[in-house]
């Protein structure tokens, strides 16, 4: 089990061709590990209590390994069941989900690599249980690709300088996943162990929303990468875009599920009515009934949008795992198409069913001891990260014109890579 297999085929180019698992086995799995989480969020929330040991139940249950095949140590998912999963996930605590976000896709990116020398020390530290954080965002930049962090060489060891912000996952991390230039000023990815003397990791993320997930700042002088740990930024796999936002979307559709769970149970137990309501018992009363209802309905949308779109990165994966290069650029625009469709349904619905949720509940509902607007401002914060008022002006570019649609490919691919 802990030695790399070469592909099933000589034409089969990453670790990712299957077979896969049953959505059924793994969620008999984690849905007994998503319970426990569960019952600290409320808590966790008030208080900002770190869920240090919430993220170690799920890396010790596996799933930080999801992607990878069984026979190498893992479970075998798809895309699909893993933000599936990762939507129960949010449902239990949103910040453990938002925090898993970057170890996912590190993982990706080696199990497309097969070939790599790298690939099978990172999977079998996979398997030993080691995290990886995130550190790509410089909040200093003026436009997006100005990346100022730099890697220098001496003596055959590499050394990244340079500060980060929105480094998501990184207080709860072994590793930390940077990018920076190297010094032929190509955009290189670094993996830098988080225990050493250059690495200072900064809890000063101010987001009203999403507070634990420790997205503040990384500051790096002189830290030592791991000699196994430095990948060309334009190699990362080309659905990297579209992995990154559909791990948010799951995250808002758990949020989603929450308020509609709270909202619900606050409604059935809600005792007094306005001197207005149609009837005195409030959970019989008509327009409370539909504002629950309203929301159902909110939450089918988005759950059937992300149901569909996390469908089509199984597409474009498979096409690459094949090598089918132009099956995989067909597959990109489509995603990229339904990952905007689904951003725009999906916030619009999260955020109305988080807002709603108060029009059933009253006044009683804004105690600060119910933390009720957790669910908006988490929701709220995780749609500020993409916001979807690109989208749909993209869309109608689409639709319109033809002209194809940017941002689901890897960014700091070379114009002739694969992909859009």
């Amino acid at each position: 089990m802990n030695t790399m297999v070469a592909p099933t085929s000589p034409d089969i180019r990453t670790l990712l061709a299957g077979p896969f698992a049953e959505f059924d086995t793994l969620a008999a799995t984690y849905r007994p590990v998503f319970a426990r989480i569960a019952e600290g969020n409320l808590q966790r929330e008030r208080t900002r209590e770190f869920p240090y040991e919430q993220v170690r139940w799920l890396i010790d249950a596996g799933f930080s390994r999801l992607r990878i095949p069984r026979e190498l140590g893992g479970d075998g998912a798809t895309l699909q069941q893993v933000f599936l999963l990762l939507a129960e996930l949010g449902e239990a605590d949103p910040n453990v989900a938002h925090i898993f976000r970057n170890h996912l896709a590190f993982v990706e990116d080696r199990l497309n690599s097969p070939d790599h020398p790298s690939t099978e020390i990172w999977l079998e530290r996979f398997r030993q249980g080691q995290f990886v954080g995130g550190g790509w965002t410089e909040a200093s930049n003026t436009k997006f690709g100005e990346i100022g962090t730099r890697i220098t060489t001496s003596e055959g060891v590499n050394r990244i300088t340079g500060s980060k912000y929105y480094a998501t996952g990184s207080l709860y991390a072994d590793w930390l996943d940077v990018i920076g230039r190297n010094e032929n000023d190509e955009l290189v990815t670094a993996l830098v162990a988080r225990e050493q003397p250059g690495v200072t990791l900064i809890d000063d993320w101010e987001g009203f929303g999403q507070q634990t997930t420790a997205s503040g700042s990384a500051r790096y002088q002189d830290a030592v990468v791991d000699e196994h740990g430095t990948f060309p930024a334009e190699q990362r796999f080309a659905y990297q875009g579209l992995f990154y936002q559909t791990a948010l979307l799951s995250v808002l559709v758990g949020i989603g599920r929450a308020a509609f769970r709270d909202g619900s149970e606050g409604l059935r137990r809600r005792t007094r009515n306005y001197p207005l309501g149609v009837n005195e018992v409030p959970p019989q009363d008509p327009l409370l009934q539909q504002q629950i209802g309203r929301i159902a309905t909110r939450l089918f949308q988005a759950e059937a949008a992300l149901e569909k779109q996390s469908a089509t990165l199984d597409v474009v994966a498979h096409a690459h795992a094949l090598g089918d290069v132009e099956r995989e650029k067909s597959a990109l625009v489509d995603a990229t198409v339904r990952t905007h469709e689904a951003q725009s349904v999906i916030i619009d619905s999260v955020l109305e069913i988080t807002a709603t949720i108060f029009d059933a509940l009253g006044a009683s509902a804004t105690a600060v001891s119910s933390a009720l607007d957790r669910h908006w401002r988490n929701a709220r914060t995780l749609s500020s990260h993409n916001p979807r008022v690109f989208k749909e002006r993209v869309l109608g570019d689409y639709y319109v014109n033809g002209t194809v649609p940017v941002g689901g490919s890897n960014p700091y691919a070379r114009p002739q890579g694969q992909g859009v």
